[in-house]
């Protein structure tokens, strides 16, 4: 594995991680890294930490790509992925000193972005439940992956904050992708054109954030809704995120077609078998 770069906390700075991340390699349920892990069904990734100043983590990309890539290709079981920090906020930025002082500087960001995206595309490629606790700031690219979250959980002092146009930078981890798609075209050019700081309330009212909790619990609160959909229907949840995903491209028609198909089978699966002798047993239904 590469040497990762001492990050520098820059609340408001792009996306960094090591440009050499080898990032090839799959692992398995006994081969959890440092910052990825596994328990009780959930993967968690920490994506900063407070040791390097709360900025993205390059390790936490690598690792998290290896993961995510088995978890994808049914070589790990988890029912959900959790996105959190071990430091005072969600993922204050990247590492604008490492840009600074590259040699070619177009070369090494190219190499960043396309660190980040490989990590970014397996998370998108992922079929159980993304949550994002999300204290503090999330910018540059925390906002990023807040944006790749199925469910967000914030607080009353958590802010969001595109950044790139700080440093003169335009954005990356798809944010020009999915920020339209939650807010709207116009909204999201005034958002990133002005980079906007989003306060807690206004990002539940854009629908970038789903709720807010106490300050003090959005890791906890995060957590626990990551351990429910773990231990929750699984296949149900696989086949709603499909469904979504297929209502962006697909006419009214279409999705009421992929609805019947998806109900149907989902009626005969082991779980929906399940889930209705429990109901009608009046008991909880054991979805493991």
């Amino acid at each position: 594995m590469s040497t990762v770069p001492r990050s520098y906390l820059s609340c408001g700075a792009p996306s960094f991680l090591s440009s050499n991340a080898g990032y090839s390699a799959t692992v398995t349920n006994n081969e959890i890294k440092s910052l990825v892990d596994l328990e009780d069904g959930v993967l968690k990734i920490t994506v900063a930490t407070d040791a390097a100043g709360t900025s993205l983590s390059g390790q936490a990309m690598v690792e998290g790509v290896a993961a995510l890539r088995s978890l994808n290709a049914g070589d790990l079981r988890s029912g959900c992925i959790l996105l959190q920090s071990s430091g005072p906020n969600f993922c204050a930025g990247g590492d604008v000193r490492a840009f600074a002082g590259a040699s070619d500087r177009g070369s090494y960001v190219r190499d960043v972005a396309e660190t980040f995206h490989a990590f970014v595309r397996e998370l998108a490629a992922s079929t159980v439940p993304i949550v994002a606790g999300v204290h503090g700031w999330a910018a540059g690219a925390g906002m990023s992956l807040v944006c790749h979250a199925d469910v967000a959980i914030g607080g009353r002092a958590t802010k969001l904050r595109p950044a790139y146009p700080g440093i003169g930078f335009t954005p990356d981890g798809g944010l020009t992708w999915t920020l339209p798609r939650i807010v709207g075209s116009a909204r999201a050019r005034d958002i990133l054109l002005n980079d906007s700081i989003i306060n807690g309330e206004d990002a539940v009212r854009l629908g970038i954030l789903s709720r807010l909790v106490g300050d003090d619990i959005i890791g906890t609160e995060a957590e626990r809704l990551a351990r429910t959909f773990a231990a929750g229907p699984t296949s149900a949840f696989r086949g709603a995120k499909a469904l979504l995903l297929q209502s962006e491209t697909n006419t009214l028609a279409q999705q009421l077609d992929a609805e019947t198909e998806s109900i149907s089978a989902s009626a005969d699966s082991p779980t929906g078998r399940e889930g209705v002798d429990a109901f009608i047993e009046k008991r909880r239904p054991d979805f493991s």
